[in-house]
């Protein structure tokens, strides 16, 4: 149980480096593979963004995000 959930966590953070790349490159919004990585990291990054907001045009939430994540599979490897 323990092994799966760090990998899906490890598949999230990929999911989160190709947004932050997106980010940087002109991509279609409307094509459905990058909607669906909007579909599945937005929910995470936007609380985040509530909380600590883009600081000069820069967005800190996925940085936040990835250490967040850290923490949940470091617990995950402790207890399995």
């Amino acid at each position: 149980m323990g092994i799966l959930l760090s990998k899906l966590i490890g598949l999230y953070e990929i999911a989160l480096l190709i947004r932050i790349v997106l980010s940087w490159v002109p991509h279609n919004p409307y094509n459905k593979a990058i909607q669906f990585l909007y579909k599945i990291t937005d929910p995470v990054l936007n609380p985040v963004r509530k909380l600590i907001p883009p600081f000069k045009g820069i967005d800190f939430s996925p940085v936040i995000v990835f250490i967040g994540l850290g923490i949940v599979k470091r617990i995950v490897s402790g207890m399995f």
